[in-house]
């Protein structure tokens, strides 16, 4: 398993090894060992899945205030996504930068998001299902937040466009970033 720094440290790219045969193959997705020796010493405790069925499917920019305040660990059982994290961290020298990364059930690819940082994703196929292991707290309505995921002052580059983009109510709405208060 291979953890690689991004453009912000905190976040880690996570390459498990696959090991095929006629058969198909087999991975590690997961090792506490391997992630601590890279500084992620989270304890996860909540496993979430969720489906998408329409290409240009939008989720997030998400987070959840402390006290429960979420890191993830994400990856892609079928099809394929841009992966977005935003440093939400007020005294963060990459404070309102993000970095993006496709993950998808063919390269295996995880990305590690910790806690101070707002999480999203596009969908970039059609039937899409992602998988994320979470620490920190459970899921709490009254902690979660989010921020507008086309803001232009976070200069995402999006694979799809506002008119296009499949969106959830809460995600329309969501603040623009220079509105949210200090939450990290």
């Amino acid at each position: 398993m291979q953890v690689i720094d991004q453009a912000i440290p905190a976040v880690k790219l996570v390459i498990p090894k696959r090991h095929g045969d006629a058969r198909g193959w087999f991975s590690e997705t997961y090792r506490a060992d391997i992630l601590a020796a890279h500084g992620v010493e989270d304890h996860f405790i909540q496993d979430n899945q969720s489906f998408s069925a329409q290409q240009g499917t939008v989720r997030g920019l998400h987070f959840q205030r402390h006290p429960f305040a979420q890191a993830k660990l994400i990856r892609v059982l079928s099809g394929a996504i841009l992966d977005v994290a935003v440093d939400l961290r007020r005294d963060s020298p990459t404070y309102g930068r993000h970095v993006a990364a496709r993950l998808d059930a063919e390269n295996g690819h995880q990305l590690y998001v910790p806690i101070g940082f707002g999480h999203g994703f596009c969908t970039l196929e059609p039937d899409t299902m992602v998988a994320y292991k979470v620490a920190g707290g459970v899921y709490s309505p009254e902690h979660d937040g989010a921020v507008l995921w086309n803001d232009p002052d976070l200069g995402i580059d999006w694979p799809v466009s506002e008119a296009e983009a499949q969106l959830s109510a809460k995600d329309k709405v969501a603040p623009r970033f220079a509105d949210l208060p200090a939450l990290f």
